[in-house]
């Protein structure tokens, strides 16, 4: 059962999940086919809305989930690790009518959403992998932060501004936690167990998830392709949410 408010967004929910409230927020037209994004590590909805604004002009409804304990939604006192998120997005997804919706994320969001993918393959519909993490070539803290200090320069400076709000609201404490159990997921691993549609998509200039390892993920999935979005980094939804918009379109019509 959901709750609504009122913002840019056209609306926020708030969805009972096995005791505690979860967020979303929600642009775009109320008969439109939903879009679910899932956010990466620290961050929450709040990085979707350039691309929620491109979906809501195309005619579908994005729904921009926030993850437990990050954003608005409610998070247990210990972080999560990749599996018990998925099984909160399963659980959310299950509460809120959206099951089998075709899901979109960025970054450590990919892993989560893979994890869903193989062990509940009926909750999702085709995913949109962008920027996915953990590079195997690169899987220790020091090599990722040298990464994303070599994306800044290919990101829009406001996204700084959104992530600074985002992991103040969090937490360094659980942020770093879940840096953790990130590095620890293997997502290569799981690509056999995938059956749905997937784009693997990545930025341009985007050093966290460089050409070779979004190929090879691509490679390892039964029905795949890769789609490379032109200026952007990253956080491609973010800096180049058009074309990013495009991809999505063309995965659900």
């Amino acid at each position: 059962m959901g709750l609504r408010c009122s913002s840019r967004w056209s609306g926020h929910e708030f969805t009972a999940v096995s005791g505690n409230w979860m967020h979303a927020a929600v642009l775009g037209e109320a008969d439109g086919v939903e879009i679910v994004c899932v956010h990466g590590l620290g961050v929450s909805h709040r990085y979707y809305l350039p691309l929620a604004r491109e979906l809501a002009s195309a005619g579908l409804c994005a729904v921009a989930l926030d993850l437990p304990g990050f954003g608005r939604s409610r998070g247990p006192a210990t972080a999560l690790g990749v599996r018990g998120l998925s099984l909160a997005l399963a659980g959310w997804l299950r509460a809120s009518g959206r099951e089998g919706a075709p899901l979109v994320a960025n970054s450590a969001g990919c892993q989560v959403v893979v994890d869903l993918a193989v062990h509940a393959p009926e909750a999702v519909g085709p995913l949109v992998l962008i920027g996915p993490t953990m590079d195997s070539s690169a899987r220790n803290p020091v090599r990722q932060i040298v990464r994303l200090l070599l994306d800044v320069p290919f990101e829009r400076p406001s996204v700084w501004a959104v992530f600074a709000g985002d992991y103040a609201r969090c937490g360094l404490r659980r942020a770093w936690a879940t840096f953790g159990h990130l590095l620890a997921d293997r997502i290569e691993d799981k690509l056999g167990g995938v059956l749905t549609t997937v784009a693997v998509v990545r930025g341009q200039h985007d050093p966290i998830a460089p050409g070779r390892w979004t190929t090879f993920l691509a490679n390892g999935l039964s029905d795949a392709f890769c789609v490379q979005v032109p200026a952007a980094g990253h956080v491609a939804q973010y800096s180049n949410p058009a074309a990013v918009a495009r991809i999505v379109v063309d995965m659900v019509s």
